[in-house]
């Protein structure tokens, strides 16, 4: 069986190892001593601490587990899991029918814990992913379980698939019929999108099947392995679904408005219809399960959610038949619904047989007559078991956290408040255990995502706060996923200031008005925008919260949507509809409002941050300035930073370290009991992990930085520009590869709709097919007015006024138009800008900034110009005395380099060192001047 909700082989696959990094392993290791109770903390609320259950120590929800993650091979001869090697969790293997004490280690990361993996569908390999200190640039492995240890490691070697730096693979398809080649995707042409390779697994040989030229999120095969459907955003947000034949984009099948949802699953077995997950409609709220005909484009409804209250979870597949055999529905509770009386039989036999609690359904053998199932409820996170379907029999592997006493938990309860405008929101409310729901310190703990939701069940940070003391409130706030497309979109742009974060303080109004919550002792902690949600809090709502914990979370809204990763890229517009685009001048001025960072002077609670030096999503800067912010302001701010880390810690000391400040922190400020002992090693890594906030610094500003958004653009001298044909060689040196071409530049006098311009025209030969770049100049400013562009079948096409470009981007696939409002007008960039500051009033010590506008983003760059001095260059035209000019990024996003231009008048451009920025591969160009002479 394939159920594709929680834990299955081919949610893996298609998440190419997204692990969740801000959650910890599911099943820790005791320690033998245990803790006790600070006197300081207790003394506080003796009465009230003295009727908990317990204390647990931290190593329990968080230490690393002795056994999780298991999987049966395919072929049933191995069960595979997930225990400490060398105190680091790794892979392991076992014979089918021996004991977990004849296992043995096939991995041996000693660095970062290895998390997600696969078997390969003929059992000879284990797949698995692995990024460098939470980077999230994912290499995909191989290691052959029956292969002969490494006398160095003690374990099979294991190939690195994708040796590419800066790279990150992505797992599309592990077809069953070439069982040792992968459908993979790799960003190492553009780091913004993944093109389709096969992967030899046995080799690690790689064939190019399809080249990503059309900003393309995602790829799906067929079942064959056959790529079939390119997945991608449409310019106005919503997506679509596009059919590819022999590598090449065709027509699309079906599209969805970005207030919809619309994604394909996987394909039917006839090859001829697409299971796809859609809301598309204006009469339809909740996501339901359809079949779409890829050849006429009609649909059917397969399902949608029986209870009308939730969108469509996921399905179940039969590994046998290939058909769906299942559906899951995340309501309150997880519910599954059979499809065949098979599996109703099965499930029905399982609850009887197994505790009480939720039912995951994992891959099992090919055969289909063994599989995992496990069983987890909110007090305990689970118990694996064999299923052998044939003979009707259950048998236990093992204890999630064996040592976790689950008769101390505290129940999780399903509960709904009602928000000031009258909308109702779902939630989860736990209670510690042993004392009555009444004046009770509490933690409200806001999820992550923000587009995501959470669930009842196990959870070891609420769990834990609740041992600790807390009532925990985990608000569904609006925006959240999972309850319709209304509920999700009434999130759109309301951050901080708006509906997401009033939600959260209308749970805390809920918690006093029921009297569970003591209004002087409320805390708020989350992660990544609960981390954000964190900020908001203590910033919006400084009256409610006593103390604050934010765990990777940003706090400047606009520097975090400027620094998406380039592997977001496809999907970037998302972001900027239903958050805000900071190059529109309104939404830049709600986002400045919704941003903690600049309204740091509000925040009054204690603080605690915590960050992954390393986290490509919320970067380390905007952890840094709130805390630079606060510490100006001498507000008390604690600052924890792991060195490697990423979006969340991973590494099982770092995870002990957290908590173990974070429940001293809580308990400070709000009153709970916390650990008090603490391991030698663990002390040591949070004095590690502790940063003096007095030696946080932020780096300098670029000169000019944010004047440069408005600041008149540098003139150039009457007369300096002077027609002529230029020559250039260019070279590019980018991911170990190298590239160059021939280009020739042509300056001359034109006409534009009947006036005077300067037309600066480029002609380049390249591997990739001729190409033409034209820019159409303002005679007197130089500023570009139109441009026009050519590679093949691609074409640009902007024009340009003072306060906005327009135009489109034609590519084989279909046309992108382009509308961007501009806060001030730009300069050209490419050859028409080296022209432009060829015109310049060039001299030792001239410095200006200016603004250009990139095509591939779609926004405006604001640059640094200083001229540091002159120098003898040569070059193959010839040697020339030049200015020496160092252009620099003032946005944070990397690129510039140096150019030099001829003192002498016509003065031109002779040579170029750039810097491409990390969003195109971070690679080196150099253009020198190879010959020149009239138009």
């Amino acid at each position: 069986m394939k159920p594709s909700v929680r834990t299955t082989r081919s949610a893996v696959m298609l998440l190419a190892a997204a692990s969740a990094l801000l959650a910890p392993l599911t099943v820790p290791a005791a320690l033998a001593a245990t803790p006790k109770a600070s006197a300081e903390a207790a003394a506080k609320n003796d009465a009230y601490l003295s009727k908990l259950p317990p204390l647990i120590p931290r190593e329990l929800f968080f230490g690393d587990p002795e056994i999780a993650g298991a999987q049966i091979s395919p072929d049933g001869k191995w069960i595979s899991f997930l225990k400490p090697y060398k105190e680091v969790m790794n892979i392991w293997v076992k014979p089918f029918d021996a004991p977990f004490d004849a296992a043995r280690a096939i991995t041996a990361d000693t660095k970062r814990p290895v998390g997600a993996y696969f078997w390969t569908e003929d059992s000879r390999y284990v797949l698995y992913v692995q990024d460098k200190g939470g980077d999230e640039n994912f290499h995909i492995y191989a290691v052959d379980p029956d292969a002969e240890a490494d006398p160095t490691t003690g374990v099979p070697p294991a190939r690195d698939l994708t040796p590419f730096d800066n790279v990150r693979a992505a797992i599309y398809a592990v077809p069953e019929a070439t069982p040792n080649k992968i459908i993979v995707g790799l960003n190492d042409r553009d780091p913004a999108l993944h093109d389709v390779y096969r992967l030899d697994i046995d080799t690690g040989e790689r064939e190019l099947l399809v080249r990503n030229e059309a900003t393309v999120a995602a790829w799906v095969t067929d079942l064959a392995g056959n790529v079939r459907l390119a997945y991608r955003q449409k310019e106005d947000g919503g997506f679509e679904m596009i059919l590819v034949a022999n590598g090449q984009l065709g027509r699309t099948i079906y599209s969805c408005s970005f207030e919809e949802t619309c994604a394909p699953l996987r394909f039917h077995k006839n090859g001829r219809q697409l299971y796809i997950t859609t809301n598309q409609g204006q009469d339809v709220d909740l996501v339901r399960l359809m079949l779409l005909d890829v050849d006429t484009g009609e649909t059917e409804l397969v399902e949608s959610d029986p209870e009308n209250q939730v969108d469509f979870g996921g399905p179940i597949f039969s590994d046998k038949t290939e058909e769906l055999i299942g559906t899951v529905y995340v309501g309150d509770r997880v519910r599954i619904y059979p499809r065949t009386k098979e599996l109703a039989a099965d499930l029905e036999f399982l609850r009887k047989k197994l505790p009480d609690g939720e039912l995951n359904l994992r891959a099992g053998t090919e055969d289909e007559r063994f599989m995992l199932v496990s069983v987890s409820r909110d007090v305990n996170p689970g118990q694996v078991f064999l299923y052998d379907r044939e003979r009707k029999k259950v048998t236990k592997l093992y204890d999630s956290r064996p040592e976790l006493p689950a008769k101390h938990l505290a129940p999780m309860k399903p509960v709904r408040y009602t928000a000031r405008d009258g909308v109702e929101i779902p939630a989860y409310l736990t209670i510690p255990k042993g004392v009555p729901p009444r004046n009770l310190p509490a933690v409200v703990f806001p999820h992550g995502g923000p587009w995501a939701r959470d669930t009842w069940g196990y959870d070891p940070t609420v769990q834990f706060l609740a041992n600790r003391g807390y009532v925990v409130l985990q608000p569904n706030f609006r925006g959240s996923t999972g309850y319709g497309k209304k509920f999700l979109n009434a999130g759109n742009k309301e951050w901080g200031t708006g509906l997401m974060q009033h939600d959260i303080t209308d749970g805390v109004a809920y918690l006093v008005r029921e009297g569970i919550a003591d209004p002087r002792r409320i805390g708020i902690m989350g992660g990544s925008y609960g981390g954000y949600a964190t900020l908001a809090g203590l910033t919006f709502t400084p009256d409610l919260y006593a103390a604050g914990v934010d765990i990777v979370g940003p706090s400047n809204i606009i520097t975090l949507l400027d620094s998406i990763p380039p592997y977001w890229g496809p999907v970037r517009k998302i972001f900027l509809l239903r958050v805000g685009d900071p190059a529109d001048p309104e939404d830049r001025k709600r986002l400045e409002a919704q941003s903690p960072f600049f309204h740091a002077q509000r925040i009054r609670a204690p603080l605690l941050v915590i960050q992954g030096a390393n986290d490509p999503r919320v970067k380390q800067a905007e952890s840094d300035q709130i805390v630079v912010a606060l510490r100006d302001l001498g507000r008390p701010v604690e600052y924890l930073v792991a060195s490697d880390e990423g979006h969340g810690f991973r590494g099982e000391t770092n995870r002990l370290a957290m908590f173990a400040v974070i429940e001293e922190f809580l308990a400070k400020h709000l009153g709970g009991r916390y650990q008090d002992e603490v391991s030698p090693a663990i002390r040591q890594q949070i004095d590690a992990l502790r940063v003096d906030v007095k030696t946080v610094k932020l780096p300098e500003p670029p000169a000019g930085a944010e004047a440069a958004r408005t600041a008149p653009l540098p003139q150039p001298e009457a007369g300096a520009l002077a027609a002529g044909t230029l020559q250039y060689k260019t070279r590019f040196a980018i991911q170990g590869q190298q590239l160059q071409f021939d280009s020739t530049v042509t300056i001359a006098p034109a006409t534009l709709d009947e006036r005077p311009v300067w037309k600066v025209a480029t002609a380049a030969r390249t591997p990739m097919g001729d190409a033409s770049d034209v820019f159409y100049l303002n005679p007197q400013t130089l500023v570009p007015l139109r441009r026009e562009a050519s590679q093949g079948p691609a074409r640009i096409h902007l024009d340009f006024s003072e306060d906005t470009v327009s135009g489109s981007v034609r590519v084989p696939q279909g046309e992108m138009p382009v509308a961007l409002k501009l806060e001030a007008p730009v300069l050209a960039s490419d050859s028409a800008l080296e022209a432009t500051v060829a015109a310049l009033p060039l001299a030792r010590g001239y410095r200006v900034t200016f603004r250009n506008f990139d095509v591939q983003q779609q926004r405006v760059r604001l640059w640094s110009l200083r001229v540091e001095g002159t120098e003898t260059v040569e070059v193959p035209a010839g040697t020339f005395e030049a200015y020496r000019i160092v252009v620099e990024a003032l946005d944070g996003e990397g690129g510039g380099g140096t150019l030099w231009v001829s003192t002498e008048v016509p003065r031109r451009f002779v040579r170029g060192e750039f810097k491409l920025p990390p969003a195109m591969g971070g690679g080196a160009v150099t253009k020198e001047l190879v010959g020149q002479g009239a138009p």
